[in-house]
């Protein structure tokens, strides 16, 4: 077994070594009734009642309405950048429809970055409305599946919780003591965490150079215990303040999967089935290992073009071989592979690479895992989409065999499935009505710096991202516009809300069903066969929803380059 192989096996262990006590973790945060002293001062401080409980309507009511608030906030902070304390650079504020974007983007949990963080941002900006994001965006999402989680438990009649109870117990309880300890470690990895003005450097040439600096540490922590993306600086994770260190780097990778693989077996000790949380798991886990080697082995052999122009690809004792494009040295093929296939996996949409300077198939894969939406996924937001594809499988088995479906000893009717088929299909309208949008309009044409196929890739792998809630790109396409800024930015609602708002709906109509004895007419969903089936209908359903944009883009793509075809402007 190869050093890379060993590598990425070795991370994904730790990974699933840490399921179980992390999902303990969080099943004693959702299950827990006491509140801590500042808890209780921010219930206060709110004004709301820690004791009342939310139906799905009013959970759904107060997580849409305290999004918008912040969006404004937001919005007004980022426009008002110039008045504002902390801006060593004297930036100046971003124009109107950016400034809609990057306020959409972070309260989505997207972070989808139209601007160069260092060049757009000031420090106040990046921790006060950048940062605070990153909090409760993944906190809003985090919310929402355990509020789904308990009307799938269905222990309460249709009471999911309290949204205000639940933001604030993730945010003090989960993520500063994580966020805490990591930025700790990072700071001693060598990540900047100052408020200090940008240095000033003598370049060997004899000239003078800024370099930007600024609170990086606490950013980045929460950037991926939260699945958020983004970065302070424009090079992203590929740069040396972001991650000086392959220790950094694997933290990165570990950091976001940490909290959407655990989430899996708390779910399972809510519903006082630890099996059904490890068949979603393992469901989850094998489509990562297959989408993981899929990138791995097509990055790892490189590109035919390049070695029809004599450029040496196999991997030698002085070089890593394979598709170095795009790639961090530092890290090499097997770890910018094991990170592109996480960060998109995981929705969190940072990166230690180039995405658009992968091979079409390694290209392939971050965009179909963003399609699913559901390989682990953000924190929360996966899961629910994963258990959406629970119940349309519980669904289609019914069908088949002429029994009534049920999932959890809850039957399944018409409503739930309408409401199921609504989530399933918000991704495909956005990411395909406003990928053929962008084809036909001169203007956003405009954008493109590539013909051809890979140029398709780029508007296809930018609305994909916003619908997903990723962030990452293809960066051949110049986004900052007012159509892409706006159209974006509609694309990042409508991926965020028209899967979480349908399916808390979902979780309230069987929160408050009877539970239906089990009989020897009950179709099993905690076993390896039942996983299985839901692991292909996840697969046949993007296919046959995405395979046609697809085959236009990065599959022609990898065949142009596979014929040694090189498209010239």
């Amino acid at each position: 077994m190869s050093a890379a192989v060993l590598q990425m096996l070795l991370l994904l262990v730790i990974m699933a070594a840490v399921v179980v006590p992390v999902g303990n973790w969080l099943y004693g945060v959702f299950a827990g009734e006491k509140h801590t002293a500042p808890e209780r001062l921010t219930y206060r401080l709110l004004g709301v009642d820690p004791a009342e409980g939310m139906d799905w309507r009013r959970y759904g009511l107060v997580l849409v309405v305290s999004n918008l608030v912040l969006l404004l906030l937001s919005y007004l902070l980022i426009r008002l950048q110039g008045l504002l304390p902390w801006n060593p650079a004297a930036l100046k504020a971003q124009a109107p429809d950016l400034a809609w974007n990057t306020a959409v983007s972070f309260m989505t949990n997207t972070n989808w970055q139209a601007y160069s963080g260092e060049q757009s941002l000031s420090y106040f900006s990046q921790m006060a409305v950048i940062t605070t994001f990153m909090f409760t965006s993944a906190a809003t999402g985090f919310a929402a599946a355990v509020a789904f989680m308990r009307g799938l438990a269905g222990k309460s009649g249709g009471n999911l919780g309290n949204f205000w109870v639940d933001v604030t117990r993730i945010i003090y309880r989960v993520f500063l003591p994580l966020c805490f300890v990591l930025a700790l470690v990072f700071v001693w990895q060598g990540m900047p965490q100052t408020l200090n003005a940008y240095a000033t450097a003598t370049t060997l040439e004899g000239a003078t150079q800024k370099i930007a600096l600024g609170p990086v540490a606490s950013l980045e922590s929460i950037k991926h215990i939260g699945t958020n993306g983004g970065g302070f600086f424009s090079m992203n994770a590929a740069h040396p303040f972001e991650n000086p260190t392959p220790l950094t780097n694997a933290l990165h990778i570990l950091s976001m999967l940490l909290l959407p693989s655990a989430l899996t077996y708390a779910f399972g000790r809510l519903l006082g089935n630890v099996k059904q949380g490890w068949v979603i798991f393992g469901g989850m886990l094998v489509m990562f290992v297959g989408f993981l080697g899929m990138t791995y082995s097509f990055e790892q052999a490189g590109n035919p073009i390049l070695s029809k122009l004599g450029a040496e690809q196999t991997v030698t004792a002085t070089q890593a071989g394979g598709n170095m494009e795009g790639k961090e040295v530092r890290f090499g093929i097997a770890q910018t592979a094991l990170f592109a296939t996480t960060t998109t996996a995981a929705t969190t949409g940072s990166v230690d690479s180039m995405h658009d300077s992968y091979t079409g198939m390694g290209g392939f894969v971050p965009m179909i895992q963003m399609m699913l939406n559901n390989v682990f996924g953000g924190k929360g937001v996966g899961f629910i989409n994963f258990v959406q594809y629970l119940i349309l499988s519980v669904f289609i088995a019914g069908l088949m065999v002429g029994r009534t479906p049920e999932f959890l000893g809850k039957k399944i009717e018409a409503r739930e499935v309408k409401l199921v088929m609504l989530a399933v299909l918000a991704h495909p309208l956005s990411i395909l009505g406003f990928t053929a949008l962008a084809c036909v309009l001169p203007d956003a044409l405009k954008s493109l710096n590539n013909p051809g196929p890979h140029g398709f890739s780029e508007i296809l792998y930018a609305y994909t991202s916003g619908t997903a809630n990723n962030g990452s790109a293809f960066a051949g396409l110049g986004a900052n516009t007012p159509f892409y800024n706006i159209t974006i930015g509609l694309a990042m609602l409508f991926g965020r809300y028209l899967t979480l708002l349908p399916m808390l709906a979902v979780a309230g109509l069987l929160a408050s069903k009877r539970r239906v004895p089990t009989s020897s007419g009950t179709l099993p969903t905690d076993t390896l066969l039942f996983g299985g089936l839901t692991v292909g209908i996840i697969l046949i359903v993007g296919a046959l929803t995405f395979l046609p944009a697809l085959t236009l883009g990065p599959i022609a793509d990898h065949l142009q380059m596979l014929q040694g075809v090189v498209i010239k402007p």
